[in-house]
């Protein structure tokens, strides 16, 4: 099981750890774009039977970071097109929460929501955890919490819809320290300036924050898409 993450060892049922596993490793980019994930090679990696992987792997296919193709399963192939596009969307949602509260003297963000997830990366920062698959996870929740915090829920449930679009490509963007740390730094700066009103200052930071992130994510997952069509063009 060399190379491959350890089954977490808490109180869950064993597909359920399994899941937990595959999911990291999947974000992580340790499993080929090109190759099929293969239940036994996937039972071997973690040493468990075949159905907890089976299982494990019935949850990815809903999560969206694996796809079923005629031979069998694979790990999450973004069409670069649609990411662009939905990366799009979620700029012009984000920067809309900004946006509404400098235009409206009497909105303003919701210290009582943003204020602890504030916090939360403050101590990230002092205590910067290592680059995986958790860091989709927190960033999701910051950009939400963010755009809840402006007042207007229903900003915050269309950002869901798309980050549930675009998160399996995201396991492309948490891939070093560097860019552990500047998205920490970011978030704290864009937290800051929306409790202080300093809007044009985090709507700049912001939306360098989010083309950043699809550089990134795009930029990759177009290298993923290559190393997939090289390996078809080489598979028996």
């Amino acid at each position: 099981m060399s190379g491959y993450s350890v089954l977490p060892e808490v109180d869950e049922p064993l597909a359920a750890r399994v899941y937990v596993a595959l999911r990291a490793d999947l974000m992580a980019g340790k499993y080929e774009p090109g190759k099929r994930l293969g239940e036994e090679r996937l039972a071997g990696n973690y040493g468990v039977s075949r159905t907890p992987v089976r299982e494990a792997l019935s949850r990815l296919a809903a999560d969206g970071l694996v796809s079923r193709e005629v031979d069998g399963l694979y790990p999450y192939r973004p069409r670069i097109d649609q990411l662009n596009d939905l990366y799009e969307v979620r700029l012009t949602l984000e920067l809309r929460g900004l946006a509404r509260a400098a235009a409206d003297p009497e909105i303003r963000h919701d210290r009582d929501l943003l204020g602890p997830e504030l916090e939360r990366w403050y101590a990230l920062q002092a205590a910067p955890p290592e680059p995986g698959a958790g860091m989709v996870d927190a960033d999701e929740r910051y950009h939400l919490t963010l755009l809840a915090a402006s007042g207007n829920p229903q900003l915050a449930e269309s950002l869901k819809v798309v980050n549930n679009r675009i998160r399996p490509a995201r396991m492309f963007d948490y891939f070093t320290p560097e860019r552990m740390a500047a998205t920490i730094a970011e978030h704290i700066a864009i937290a800051e300036g929306a409790l202080e009103g300093r809007y044009g200052e985090a709507t700049a930071i912001l939306t360098r924050h989010i083309e950043t992130s699809r550089s990134i994510v795009v930029g990759r997952a177009e290298a993923a898409l290559t190393w997939a069509h090289l390996a078809n063009a080489v598979r028996p």
